[in-house]
């Protein structure tokens, strides 16, 4: 058995794309949250704004201000709308990456232990060869003590 492990640089690339992939699912982690934050807030200004809209209704105003009112409030809700097809494709993108994650990680594991079967097979046969030579030295130490001395 040679004493190298052919698929070390398996395992040191497999490693490598875990790593990768780690560091791109906290990206898509922070892209979602900011996504999130938008939409948040784009849902906020809405509620606060239908809120100045209702009351400014019951105050009284003219027709012309009541359709900048809901023109208003339509673009708003068709950014809502969009900020949230932003969330589902940011959404679809962390959830990727978990996957990615996963996959990288298994393959980590996998190459990870064929590393330590490697190296406890030679640690085995290590050990082995050293008990062999404590036995012969053992089996000519005792021959020698049965020999009579001359």
């Amino acid at each position: 058995m040679s004493d190298v492990f052919r698929l070390q640089p398996l395992v040191n690339l497999s490693q490598s794309r875990n790593e990768a992939a780690t560091r791109q699912l906290g990206q898509l982690n922070q892209q979602q949250q900011a996504e999130q934050k938008k939409l948040d807030t784009l849902l906020q200004f809405r509620k606060d704004y239908q809120e100045k809209f209702v009351q400014a209704s019951q105050d009284g105003m003219d027709q012309a201000r009541i359709n900048n009112f809901q023109n208003f409030l339509n673009r708003l809700e068709e950014a809502v709308q969009q900020q949230r097809g932003v969330m589902e494709q940011a959404n679809q993108s962390l959830q990727q990456g978990q996957v990615r994650v996963q996959e990288t990680r298994r393959s980590m594991k996998s190459f990870e232990t064929l590393a330590q079967r490697f190296a406890d097979a030679l640690k085995q046969q290590q050990n082995h060869v050293e008990q062999k030579v404590q036995d012969e030295q053992s089996g000519r130490f005792a021959a020698r003590q049965a020999s009579p001395e001359e």
